[in-house]
């Protein structure tokens, strides 16, 4: 087993310890679905954020694996909240929600501009013309 994979497996495995309900919930998951939207787009955010982090392959610079992993990890923290002003009654957790948006979208610009950077001061003579960085898969 690769050490992504497992990586991911101890993720999965993690979530479910914190909150145990979710497996339960997630054996009548069908029904769950169509019964309630915002659970739904809840769990389709985490699904594709989990698929995301998924497809990133190791750098070998734990800086740039950080930020690979950590953006959609961000997206996905955006998309849940845009779920919650679409379906959250509360008003704190509302505000809580509007704050999670604009700061981790402006963190994903950060990480986005720092890898921009960094790709940038990266010396050419080391890259072949279309030469595969071993990102393609990240973006």
């Amino acid at each position: 087993m690769s050490a992504r994979m497992l990586g991911f497996l101890l993720l999965i495995v993690s979530i479910g310890a914190l909150r145990p309900s979710v497996q339960a919930e997630s054996n009548s998951k069908d029904s769950l679905l169509t019964a309630d939207p915002a659970w739904s787009e809840l769990i389709a955010s985490m699904e594709k954020m989990h698929m995301a982090m998924g497809a990133v392959s190791r750098s070998g610079n734990s800086d740039v694996d950080f930020v690979w992993l950590m953006i959609p990890h961000h997206q996905a923290a955006i998309d849940m909240a845009k779920t919650q002003l679409l379906f959250g009654k509360d008003p704190q957790m509302r505000r809580l929600a509007q704050e999670i948006i604009t700061d981790q979208q402006l963190e994903i610009e950060l990480m986005q501009g720092w890898l921009k950077q960094r790709e940038s001061t990266q010396p050419k003579e080391n890259q072949t013309p279309g030469a595969k960085t071993g990102k393609e898969n990240q973006r």
